[in-house]
């Protein structure tokens, strides 16, 4: 849920200033697939008349209707530069962060669509419940597995070739923009995910990590690895630019290998 807060008449000096710089503003409708459990049956569509700048964002958007228009809207922001990954979304269907998707990106001579992903429980407006979610994560033992302790006072020496080979998978902040954009796990609520998979990848090719063995023979399952069917949409959702399906394949050779 959102927990912005904003001083009186704040929005309002923001649209002066940006009237003063000359910035040409926009009338642009969004149409929000709402959904209150409390009152709604099923989800609906709610149309919305928005005025925006060229410079805007979509969180931008979604703020202006929360703060001026309906305070009932409801989702997920926080650090709103693109770090945190708690509002990814679907903008025009397809998944993306509100606070990088920029309004003059978009075709705004047509309504822009926005919805919460898919795959996960539907709780309210564009929020869902991420439990499923995380549980897959923490399922791959996400976190340095060393087999011998480091010397008092000394780091584990790694070499830049060695940092290299995960260097992409340390990119994820866990948005699920990917494992919410494959269509196996629209259909099969049990498949890891391609984030599960992806924070596997950044342990299993780490040198100091001794617990690779035991994250591939969990991938080695039927909701593993091997349930990817490589359709790249992980890959183009991704707001990191990581190459998710790339990782994926590179944990399939390390699982025929038997060793990363």
């Amino acid at each position: 849920m959102s927990t912005a807060l904003v001083e009186p008449g704040a929005v309002e000096a923001l649209d002066a200033a940006a009237a003063d710089t000359g910035i040409q503003s926009f009338l642009v409708t969004f149409i929000i697939r709402r959904f209150n459990p409390e009152v709604d049956e099923e989800p609906r569509w709610v149309d919305y008349d928005v005025e925006v700048y060229s410079t805007d964002r979509v969180l931008d958007a979604l703020h202006k209707i929360k703060w001026e228009v309906d305070g009932s809207l409801t989702f997920r922001r926080s650090c709103a530069h693109g770090i945190c990954g708690s509002d990814a979304m679907r903008i025009n269907g397809r998944n993306r962060l509100a606070c990088k998707t920029l309004i003059k990106d978009l075709d705004i001579s047509q309504p822009i669509y926005v919805e919460a992903i898919k795959g996960l429980p539907l709780e309210k407006d564009l929020v869902v419940d991420m439990d499923p979610f995380f549980a897959s994560f923490r399922e791959v033992k996400p976190f340095l597995i060393p087999g011998t302790k480091a010397e008092p006072g000394k780091e584990r020496l790694q070499s830049i070739v060695e940092r290299e080979r995960f260097d992409d998978t340390t990119k994820c902040i866990l948005c699920a923009a990917c494992t919410s954009s494959c269509p196996v796990f629209w259909t099969d609520g049990q498949y890891f995910g391609p984030a599960a998979i992806v924070n596997a990848h950044r342990f299993i090719f780490d040198s100091r990590d001794d617990a690779g063995d035991v994250r591939l023979d969990i991938l080695n399952d039927k909701e593993g690895v091997w349930r990817c069917r490589t359709t790249f949409n992980c890959t183009e959702a991704c707001p990191r630019g990581i190459e998710v399906t790339k990782a994926i394949a590179e944990v399939k050779q390390a699982v025929l290998r038997g060793k990363p």
